[in-house]
């Protein structure tokens, strides 16, 4: 059987489509810049309950309560992933029920946009969900093993940030709070909110552009930026991996997406 090998010509025809997450300190801006997003083809997973500043403006949104109806909405949006089991999620079988009970996928096709707010939010979201699953008890005593909620976590989070990451015909856009820790010698860093160690460490080797909108000093009053090269001489977590970035950008998503993958702003 011959390789399924993609001629270059080919590849280079494809649709190119980002994995973006946005990085920054509560009450920074990060939730509002949907707004510089096409409201029409932007689909808003507002996990927070934290749309006050963007609750007039127009656009679709969809509120998971629990991890397996976020679990369904990726199944709906990526596709059923080749690597799951029949009847688990994410598996064709699992597809295609969803797609009987959704009936005119009309609505989910013309999402061109995803934006997650906040990948913060939904880690807890999955670890609340994790807590009560099996592997959360140890099989000897029966009492919480948070050892096995966390390595549930791990998993469960993991998978589908690659899923969302494979998929080739929607950007998805992360919103990801940023803490100031101050260690036991008073020493000062800083680190993404977010359940699991694990799964931070995974989620900044996945995505392609790590930005964190932080304020700069400017002749009529600070302004919002994105800051999006890892040697910043602030230490913000940062990373570009279109390599077309400027170290600083404005904080309009369409136009920064555009750049990235090297066509023109909507």
């Amino acid at each position: 059987m011959a390789f399924p090998f993609i001629r270059a010509e080919e590849r280079l025809k494809r649709r190119r489509t980002l994995k973006l997450g946005v990085v920054g300190v509560p009450g920074i801006g990060k939730t509002s810049l949907i707004r510089t997003l096409p409201a029409d083809r932007t689909l808003h997973i507002e996990i927070e309950d934290g749309d006050l500043a963007v609750i007039n403006d127009g656009g679709d949104a969809f509120h998971p309560a629990t991890w397996p109806e976020f679990r369904n909405l990726v199944t709906l949006l990526a596709g059923p992933s080749a690597t799951a089991a029949a009847g688990e999620a994410y598996s064709e079988e699992k597809y295609r029920i969803l797609c009987d009970d959704q009936g005119d996928m009309t609505l989910i096709d013309r999402y061109e946009y995803v934006f997650i707010d906040s990948l913060s939010a939904l880690s807890r979201l999955c670890f609340a969900w994790c807590k009560t699953q099996p592997q959360a008890f140890s099989e000897k005593t029966g009492k919480p093993d948070t050892r096995g909620a966390y390595g549930l976590l791990a998993n469960e989070m993991i998978n589908a940030i690659t899923i969302l990451q494979h998929m080739q015909n929607r950007h998805v856009i992360y919103t990801v709070i940023l803490n100031e820790k101050v260690g036991e010698k008073n020493e000062k860093s800083l680190e993404l909110q977010m359940e699991g160690s694990k799964t931070t460490a995974e989620f900044l080797g996945v995505v392609d552009v790590i930005a964190t909108m932080t304020l700069q000093p400017s002749p009529s009053g600070p302004k919002r930026v994105l800051i999006t090269r890892q040697d910043n001489l602030l230490g913000l977590p940062a990373k570009d991996r279109s390599g077309r970035l400027d170290s600083t950008e404005e904080p309009h998503l369409d136009r920064l997406i555009a750049k990235c993958i090297g066509q023109a702003s909507n």
